[in-house]
């Protein structure tokens, strides 16, 4: 380890009065190297104030830590992590594979500043065949696997899902409908009608037949599209020799639609079943991470990441951290084909194959279809970043514009737009959109449903009271110093000068005198162009028709009003899709959906003797008990 020189004098504390920022934070690492040994684990680097400059791991704590020690050799953006580092601490595990699942948690959980950091970490939907019904339905699932049944995926978003989901059902006429739909049919549905369901509600399908169908369409989402077709060919084969030309028909068109799927999925690899391709592109001090999904031969859709990183951050640590913290929560396929070498593959390797279960491979191939594969991903790694960048400098410039228009004291780099929407009164929801130098940041988006109790329906300045004060007030509660970065620099209301007063008076209130708000009214005859902006205790004023500023504006306000009104209606049709079975203690969704389906309706679940209730699957005597009570004891 090298010593770094004496520097005099000392003060009482033994701190060198003249060693310089740089000097004190190496001086603080070496403090600590004598308390450590060689164990592996995770330490952190903690600035003056506590904030958590860095998370790393170590196969040798001491060996590890004291290469910071040292005053030269680093990158600039390690020197300055040093410099900046006061304090430090510990945890030591048993295995360097504990050490690496750790520190990727502590990042995910601390964002420290100086780590490679994956931002957005949505869920992936699924496709899911239900296993708890005698005709099974096929629908998307995201979340928690809870439900009993097989499952298809990951899909790279919604929309990839839909449209597959939208193509098997014409080939395989699987329903689609919830079990309370199911069982209060009299008669065919629109997707009969138009041969997207085969009706087993009414009885137009056996009950093995049906099975077959659900054997068919599992078959195809594990890759065995081959004998699917095979089947349906000869199916429609044997139809024409039987002269039923419109049972052929039919056949012949949910062979085209199987067709249609498989090439609407672009690249369908023949010789890797199950893996996700990887594939890292860096360039201008950002990082953006392709990922490719494979299931069963096909290409289930792909996203873009652009996970937070320095200029000077090597490629193998970019995509080892990444794929440490993609995996941290999601089951990892058989195979990760990757476009770069991460620094501790055999560790990553074992971690993988700990959560899976079964051995998990780290390839970078340099030949073949797998490499044709990962240049695929490479190049459109590239592609996305340069259209990152290239917005990105265009919404540096509305938000340098937006700043000079509102004469506000620094550039915007996070901007909070708030909405509220209900009908009369019922159903109001607060909606919070964000944005800053990266567009619209849908991860912190927020709703807030409207509580109090005191306000008159239809009140919007009393709801905007309500969500400004919850809001703000959990912001000065967890992050009174301001050191997250969710605080605003800018907030954005959706009214005009009575909702302005309204937000003046909660932030008067809370003490809170440095975050600037405007609101923004539709003007005259609610025309888009003619916007108003309120700002308090100065004269209204307008920007002009042709003025960016003011598109952008428009953009902001509109998404705000798109998530606010979104949440309305869920909330709506949560409350009409609601029964009285959902006040009952003990009786959950699954527990719900056997009574519906046995009984067909609450109101018959109301009135059902105790003996029927305790018939019903799933029902133990205690909890029909329970429910028979709720319903005829009352009152």
């Amino acid at each position: 380890m090298n010593q770094l020189p004496p520097i005099e004098p000392y003060d009482e504390e033994g701190t060198p009065q003249a060693a310089s920022e740089t000097l004190r934070g190496y001086l603080c690492v070496q403090s600590y190297l004598n308390s450590l040994d060689n164990s592996p684990g995770v330490y952190r680097m903690l600035d003056e104030k506590g904030a958590v400059l860095y998370v790393g791991k170590a196969r040798n704590l001491k060996k590890r830590v004291s290469s910071y020690a040292k005053a030269s050799g680093h990158t600039a953006r390690i020197g300055r992590m040093v410099s900046a580092t006061a304090s430090m601490m510990f945890l030591t595990t048993k295995t360097e594979t504990e050490a690496l699942l750790l520190e990727q948690n502590l990042i995910k959980q601390l964002k420290p500043r100086y780590n490679v950091l994956l931002r957005d970490d949505k869920s992936f939907p699924n496709i899911l065949v239900s296993r708890e019904h005698a005709f099974p339905p096929i629908k998307k699932h995201r979340g928690k696997r809870s439900e009993k049944g097989d499952y298809y995926g990951p899909f790279a978003s919604a929309g990839a899902v839909n449209r597959t989901l939208n193509q098997l059902q014409k080939v395989f006429l699987l329903r689609s409908c919830t079990d309370a739909s199911y069982s209060g049919r009299t008669r065919p549905c629109l997707l009969h009608q138009i041969a997207r369901c085969a009706a087993p509600c009414v009885g137009k399908i056996s009950e093995q037949d049906y099975a077959a169908l659900v054997d068919d369409a599992s078959a195809f989402l594990s890759g065995r599209s081959t004998k699917v077709q095979a089947d349906l060919a000869a199916k429609m084969a044997e139809a024409s020799a039987l002269m039923e030309f419109e049972r052929a028909a039919a056949i012949r068109d949910r062979i085209r639609a199987l067709t249609q799927v498989q090439s609407s999925q672009g690249i369908n690899p023949q010789g890797v079943t199950e893996a996700d391709i990887i594939a890292l592109y860096q360039e201008g001090g950002q990082a953006c991470v392709q990922v490719f999904f494979i299931r069963a031969n096909q290409n289930w859709g792909n996203r873009a990441y652009f996970p937070r990183t320095g200029a000077d951050v090597d490629p193998e640590e970019v995509l080892e951290a990444f794929i440490g913290q993609f995996y941290g929560d999601r089951i990892p396929p058989k195979t990760i084909l990757m476009s770069n070498q991460i620094e501790n593959p055999d560790l990553m390797q074992q971690a993988l194959t700990g959560k899976l279960g079964s051995k998990v491979e780290l390839l970078v191939p340099k030949r073949g279809e797998k490499a044709e594969l990962v240049e695929n991903a490479h190049r459109n790694a590239r592609e996305s970043l340069v259209r990152r960048l290239a917005e990105s400098i265009a919404q540096g410039r509305l938000l340098k514009g937006l700043a000079e228009a509102f004469n506000l004291p620094t550039t915007p780099t996070r901007i909070e737009v708030y909405d509220n929407s209900h009908i009369s009164g019922t159903n109001a929801v607060g909606g919070m959109i964000v944005a800053g130098p990266e567009g619209f940041l849908k991860s912190q988006y927020r709703k807030f449903n409207i509580k109090s109790t005191e306000l008159t329906p239809g009140d919007d300045f009393g709801m905007m009271k309500e969500v400004l004060t919850r809001r703000m007030s959990r912001l000065q509660t967890e992050d009174p110093e301001r050191k997250s970065g969710n605080w605003p620099d800018l907030l954005l209301i959706d009214g005009g000068a009575g909702q302005v007063s309204a937000v003046a008076e909660i932030m008067t209130k809370l003490g809170i005198t440095d975050v600037p708000f405007i609101g923004v009214a539709k003007g005259e005859d609610r025309d888009a162009g003619k916007e108003e902006f309120y700002r308090p205790g100065q004269r209204v004023f307008a920007l002009s028709r042709t003025d960016p500023v003011l598109y952008f504006v428009q953009r902001l306000r509109d998404e705000a009003h798109r998530f606010a009104i979104g949440a309305h209606r869920a909330k709506r049709a949560k409350a009409i899709g609601a029964t009285p079975l959902d006040d009952v203690p003990g009786v959950g969704a699954t527990r719900k959906r056997a009574l519906l389906q046995h009984f067909g309706s609450a109101k018959a679940v109301a009135r059902a003797g105790l003996s029927d209730l305790k018939s019903v699957e799933g029902i133990s005597d205690t909890i029909a008990e329970t429910i028979h009570g709720f319903f005829h004891d009352r009152g």
